[in-house]
């Protein structure tokens, strides 16, 4: 099913070029949602394009169920090789204005998986708590251990996209942060962590459809927050924000990548095959047996004519 519905490989066609450690910048891919030599723009990736495929819906659904297993198979090896003492993990950072489809990657694409291995934190706006400490004091103790794949719905970049669009930090600040988001991730690339961060690119167009659905709907009513109005009119400020945000934090270590949004169907396809290709990265291994197996077999096989109570 995957060979037939993607004609290109998803994992690159949709990665921000990288960024390397003296500042210049590479292209990792051929498709829209790639940067170039000349740098990275978000404005020229179309919210409305499937890149890698023309499929329709239907298709996507099929293979969204087809590469399911694979998926499951993959979270369970990375959990099983952990037991043995491996440190890789893996965290999905998503990020999207609102009503970009975040509620459903997650019940789509992760909640396929094993809940023994998976970790979600849907972070929301800081505690009293959390503001008096530095913005990252709240992020660490999140991020998963060995053998997890962690799931950030929303994340640190809140601090640098929203703090920065409505000036709740001052300028040098945000500037700082980005330097500080950037020693944090490397910091977690080096002890193990595989980093791969999502930006759901969604239209104002067809956010402003999934409001009003929201809106027309009373079993929706609950979803609708009538802030988001107020954010989507700085939309221009919060491209700006994204755009600077991705441009500063972009790494080989950590990198983004830029999945068009207007179709769901096609985001949750795209962040499933991401996220297997990071997973397909670390390779994870079967550990092998630390017992004798063919004691084990010879002993569990003399237990079958025992006769059990009852």
């Amino acid at each position: 099913m995957t060979q037939q519905f993607w004609n290109g490989d998803v994992d690159e066609l949709l990665r921000v070029g990288t960024r390397t450690e003296g500042g210049t910048r590479t292209r990792t891919g051929t498709g829209t949602g790639t940067g170039t030599g000349n740098g990275f723009d978000l404005a020229a990736i179309d919210p409305a394009s499937t890149p890698g495929t023309t499929a329709n819906k239907k298709a996507g659904q099929a293979e969204l169920a087809a590469s399911a297993q694979e998926l499951r198979e993959l979270q369970e090896r990375l959990f099983a090789q952990s037991r043995a003492g491996a440190p890789d993990r893996v965290l999905v950072v998503l990020q999207a204005m609102d009503a970009a489809g975040k509620g459903g990657i997650v019940n789509h694409v992760f909640a396929q998986l094993e809940p023994h291995g998976l970790q979600l934190t849907a972070f929301k706006s800081p505690t009293e708590e959390e503001r008096a400490h530095d913005f990252l004091w709240r992020v660490a103790p999140r991020v998963p251990g060995p053998g997890v794949i962690g799931l950030f719905d929303r994340s640190h970049y809140e601090d640098v996209l929203i703090q920065r669009v409505r000036e709740f930090a001052p300028p040098e600040e945000i500037e700082r942060r980005y330097g500080a988001i950037v020693e944090f991730e490397r910091g977690l690339a080096e002890s193990g962590t595989r980093i791969v961060k999502i930006m759901l690119h969604v239209s104002p167009e067809e956010q402003a459809e999934r409001l009003g659905d929201r809106l027309a709907d009373p079993a929706k009513h609950w979803k609708y927050n009538p802030g988001d109005v107020d954010e989507r009119q700085k939309w221009p400020e919060y491209m700006a924000a994204f755009q600077l945000a991705i441009e500063r934090t972009n790494a080989p270590h950590a990198p983004w990548f830029v999945v068009p949004a207007n179709s769901k169907w096609y985001a949750r396809v795209a962040v499933q095959r991401i996220v297997i290709a990071a997973l397909r990265g670390i390779d994870p291994q079967w550990p092998s047996a630390e017992f004798d197996v063919a004691a084990e077999q010879a002993r569990l096989a003399a237990t079958a004519g025992l006769r059990w109570p009852g």
